[in-house]
Formats: structure tokens, sequence, C-alpha cells
């Protein structure tokens, strides 16, 4: 056996990767899907779509030359956490498009439970948020008696998207989903590792919904041979960010990495102490490998790519992603501009879902540079914002911050995180890390890799940014702190 399959099941798209023995990316689909967006905060994915885009990168990604179906030792699963569905076990269709983490139509329901958010958080160390499954289930429930009845009797599965997929490669066998993934449902105990029945109760969410909880890393299945023509162990599943932290090998406690995607999602490795937040920063696990739970701290921020997006799409100041590099390069700094990126509300520490967006400091001087670079230190100033209080947590002073995400290819935003941290910023040669921790559980499960140790071997840096000493960046942060005081 030479290959991982590695399924990557996005926010905004689906992709198949092939990884060697080394670590190595020998294949790559990917293909977009769409976002549906009913009213305003809501949005929503068409689950048969992401199953037809994930197929179709599977299936490519498996005729790339000099590959054979027989040479795939195993599957790995990561994907975007929290977007919830829920469908008919025997027919397969959805009863409901799934609802997205960026989705906030729930935020009464958390309004409504708000006297028991110290038991949700003492239990899944997680604040009360309508970001999180457990109430975008509630929603999907009571917006129909019909579905609340067939939910009561068995006939609907619940499932975040790695669960959906699950089900679909292996034509209904099996319905599960892992430790990570349950950990981020709101329903899930952290510490006994089990689902909460009192937390179901107060969400009124029947247990016949819910699919198993395993590891990280084991063999929970094998795909149908009726799709692919060969049946493949599926033996990984991972969360996306917990899956990065795996795949940058944060494998000790006060490790930390950041993953710049749609959002920026930062993780601290605590070991197997669950370390409860006095901060805002939720507490969640990390993985589990080989019996033993690992948990982590992790700040989320909902607005990172998605805001060089939106001055791509809304503002139109540039016409694709890469050129928001070249515009911030285009002046010296950000011209006393400051970007607050609060488009779907601001996540943690401040957890205010209700705060808008703003661009201060204009003046008639302000140039659209001015503009593209205030909305790079956004983004590092908001994963600044996280790393500061994740720090108070762990009482630890992390060295470096290892990155990863699309966004990590723009080297002015790395240094410029580098610069408002003042610590040194690491960017590995493989910056598929998310997809890659999920070939690591993939692999360790079925023996293509012995040990966290020959996984050491593989990891390798391509750049590391070291902090500038620059009499802007005190005035850069000093702005930012007064500045997003008013949208709060």
């Amino acid at each position: 056996m030479k290959y991982i399959l590695s399924i990557d099941a996005g926010t905004t798209s689906s992709r198949a990767i092939l990884f060697d023995k080394g670590g190595q990316l020998k294949g790559i689909s990917q293909h977009e899907f769409p976002q549906y967006f009913p009213r305003e905060s809501w949005v929503e994915h068409d689950a048969n779509e992401i199953w037809e885009t994930q197929f179709k990168a599977i299936f490519e990604v498996l005729k790339t030359p000099g590959i054979s179906i027989d040479e795939i030792a195993a599957m790995g699963i990561t994907n975007q956490r929290e977007t919830t569905l829920i469908w008919d076990r025997k027919t397969g269709i959805p009863v409901h498009k799934a609802i997205v983490w960026q989705d906030r139509r729930t935020a009464y329901i958390c309004e409504d439970l708000k006297e028991h958010a110290g038991l949700f958080l003492a239990k899944t160390g997680l604040v009360l948020d309508a970001y999180f499954s457990g109430t975008k289930i509630k929603w999907i429930l009571d917006s129909d008696p019909s579905i609340r009845t067939r939910a009561e009797a068995g006939e609907l599965a619940f499932g975040t998207i790695d669960s959906w997929l699950i089900w679909k490669l292996t034509n209904g066998r099996v319905h599960t989903t892992d430790v990570t993934n349950a950990s981020r449902t709101l329903i899930y105990n952290i510490h006994n590792l089990d689902w909460d029945k009192e937390l179901l109760e107060l969400l009124n969410i029947p247990s016949k919904l819910l699919p198993s909880v395993v590891s990280c890393s084991e063999i929970v299945g094998h795909t149908d041979s009726s799709l692919l023509g060969f049946e493949i162990p599926i033996s990984g599943i991972a969360g996306d960010q917990q899956s990065a932290l795996f795949g940058q090998l944060c494998l000790e406690p006060g490790d930390l990495k950041n993953t710049y995607g749609t959002g920026c999602f930062c993780i601290m490795n605590t070991g197997e102490k669950a370390v409860q937040s006095k901060n805002k920063m939720l507490t969640t696990i990390g993985w589990k490998l080989n019996g033993k739970v690992t948990y982590a701290l992790e700040g989320s921020v909902f607005i990172a790519g998605a805001l060089i997006q939106w001055i791509r799409d809304q503002l139109q100041l540039i016409a694709s992603a890469e050129e928001s590099e070249t515009l911030a390069q285009s002046v010296e700094n950000n011209g006393g501009v400051t970007f607050i990126p609060a488009l779907s509300g601001l996540g943690a520490p401040y957890w205010e879902p209700e705060a808008t967006g703003a661009i201060m400091g204009i003046t008639r001087g302000t140039e659209k540079g001015h503009i593209a670079r205030a909305a790079l230190e956004a983004i590092a100033l908001r994963s600044r914002d996280i790393i500061i209080e994740m720090q108070k947590d762990a009482g630890a002073n992390f060295k470096s911050l290892k990155v990863d995400g699309g966004a990590t290819n723009n080297d002015l935003l790395m240094q410029i995180q580098a610069n408002l941290l003042g610590k040194e910023v690491i960017r590995p040669k493989t910056t598929e890390t998310t997809a890659l921790g999920a070939a690591f559980f993939a692999g360790l499960a079925v023996g293509f890799w012995k040990n966290e140790q020959e996984l050491k071997q593989i990891w390798k840096e391509d750049k590391r940014f070291i902090p500038e000493k620059n009499k802007d960046t005190k005035t850069i942060i000093s702005l930012w702190q007064k500045r997003i005081q008013k949208v709060l």
C-alpha cells in the first residue's frame, strides 16, 4: 500500500487529496459547492451537493496518473465542524438543508437558555452560542412537528458533515462521528465522553437521532464496493481544526497552531487536562488516540479569509484574493485605517453576536492600499486577541506559532502576524495540514505509519517569519484596542 486518501470537506468546497508515506501530496481534486443565504444571518448548504462534489473529487483524484485504487491503504476524513444535518435513515433524504456553523438563526434559543450557560460550559467546554450544533438540531426539530415525531420514532439521523459522508460512503451501514466533532455539538460531555442526557433534555433532542462516537484513529467501516469498485477502510476522523493541530504535530502541551481559512481557528494543546477558560476561550477535545484523550483550548475568528473575499466581491477593490498582498504593499502602512471584521458578529474572546463591521480612520488621503493593508492587519489582530487570552488560561508563554491554511501563502500577512505577536511564525512545506492530519490518523490506524515519532520525520518547515522591530506595531495595536470597543 502506497497512499492514504484524505477527504477534506470544507465550508465552501469538497476536496480529495492523496498523500504518500513521506507525507507528500501526490494528487488533489477540488470542487466548490453553492452557499445559500435564505435570510439575513442564515447560511445553508445542500447536503446532496456536498456529497456529489465530494464523490466527484474522490473519483477524480483516484484517476491521478500512476495511481491504482488498490494502492490506497485507508481513508481519513476531516470536515467543517458544527454544520448540522438531519436525514431519513431509510431514504437518505435530508429533512432540511444543512445549517452551517456561521448561521446565527438560533441566537434566540441561546438567549432563552442563558440561565443554563454555566452548565453547558462545565460539561461541554463551550459557551452557549448559535455557533454550535445543539441549538441548530433543536431548530430543525421545532421547524416542523412531523420532523420531531419522526426523530422521536428513531426514523431520522443527525450528523455533522463527517457523519453524513461516512453514511453515504458506506451506503448507510455506518452512522458515527468522532470525539472531536462530538465535542462541538453542545450536547457531548467532554469529561465522561458521552452524549449528555441533561443537556439533551434542555434542548429537547431525542437520543435516537445521535451517532455513535469513536476515536480519531480506528477502522469504523469500509467504502461500499458499488461506489469505487473497491473497499477502502475509513480509519481516520477529526474536525478540521483538530485535524490541523495533529497535522502540524502540535503534540506537546503548549504547542499552538492557527489555521487561516474562511475564519481563523487557533488551538493550543493542553495535554490530558481539560483547562476551563477564564477568558472566553473554548475547551475542546484535541483528539483521542490509542485510548488516550488530548484536550485543547480554542479561539475562533468567524471572518478571516472571508474578509478578503468581501473586499473582492462587495467592494471590488481586487479581482482575486492573491491581489490583496500586492495592493497592501502599495502603501507603507495602514494610513491610520482600522478594519473591524465583524461581518458575522465577533467570536472569541468577545462573543458578541450583534457586533457589526466597521472601517475607521478614513480621510481624504485614504487609498485602496490602506484599506487592503488594514484588512490583513485585522486578520492578524483578531488572531492576536485570541492568543493573548489563551496564554493566560494555559499559564504558558508560547515560543512560536505554526500556521496553515490558504491565506498563509500571503507573506505580508504572515510577517504582520509575527510583528503583532512578537513571536516567530512558522509555515510548513505542506500547508494542507488539515488534510494531512486526517491522513495521519487514518494511516496510524492501519499501520501505514508506525507511531508519532515516524510522523515527526515527515513534517518540514518552509519559511520562518521573524518579528521586526517596527514603530507602527504599537500604534496599530493601540488603535485596534480603542476602536474595537466602539462596535461592542
